[in-house]
């Protein structure tokens, strides 16, 4: 998803149509533009937190299992197969298969639940890591890549993003 100038129009809808009801959810753009700048801040990545909880001024993100570093500088090496080839295992007999598969089947049951600290604000909303496509197809969920990876220039293009008309 961080390639979003590379996609054809449809999944460019698809994926502003998702981040949108996200941020939506979280009480707007700018509160969803704030928590990803307080994710990138962060040092060391927030998913690596013991206690798997992000704590920041507007809201909070909670996860259901302990993610540890060599699964997060997996997840991010693993991130440009998906892009190049738009799906993030390589082929079976690559020697890393069997990694990305364990870091796919360590990390697909995880919820992500993102909340905003006033209810007011809105509902919140829960993800998964991955979505599952088929037994030999598996993407980065897009508002996962988002959340935790994509530079904020990228996420706004995406939220900004108006589909061509002809």
């Amino acid at each position: 998803m961080c390639d979003f100038n590379s996609l054809d129009d449809s999944t460019k809808q698809v994926y502003h149509e998702q981040l949108t009801g996200c941020a939506n959810a979280f009480g707007g753009t700018n509160f969803f533009l704030q928590l990803l700048e307080a994710v990138r801040k962060t040092k060391p990545h927030p998913l690596m937190a013991k206690n798997c909880e992000f704590k920041f001024s507007r809201g909070t993100v909670n996860w259901s299992k302990v993610i540890f570093k060599d699964k997060i500088t997996l997840l991010m090496k693993v991130r440009t197969f998906e892009s190049e080839r738009g799906n993030p295992l390589p082929d079976p007999e690559d020697k890393s298969y069997k990694r990305v598969l364990n870091l796919v089947r360590t990390l697909k049951p995880i919820t992500f639940d993102v909340q905003p600290k006033n209810m007011n604000d809105g509902e919140g909303f829960t993800l998964h890591p991955f979505d599952i496509i088929d037994e030999k197809t598996t993407r980065l969920n897009p508002v996962f890549d988002a959340l935790f990876f994509c530079s904020v220039d990228t996420v706004k293009k995406v939220l900004t993003y108006e589909a061509k008309t002809q």
